[in-house]
């Protein structure tokens, strides 16, 4: 699962690559903004975790998992 995390003012996006579903994901940042969590972390695919402040955050875009495949196909006439 990709998640891509805006940071005001900073002109990069976070991109995570993360074994967690969407649910856990959203659910993950539901509760820190809620709870008023200073701080949201994440682990990624190799277990590094990622660590953003709340309050910094712009977006947060959870994507698919499933993957994006680029191909050219033979037109018979």
């Amino acid at each position: 699962m990709e998640v891509r995390i805006g940071v005001q003012n900073v002109a990069r996006e976070i991109v995570v690559e993360t074994d967690a579903t969407a649910e856990d994901v959203q659910k993950a940042v539901a509760e820190a903004i809620e709870k008023s969590t200073p701080l949201l972390s994440l682990t990624d695919r190799r277990d590094k975790t990622v660590v953003v402040p709340v309050n910094s955050i712009g977006y947060v875009e959870i994507g698919s998992d499933t993957k994006q495949t680029v191909g050219f196909a033979a037109v018979a006439e």
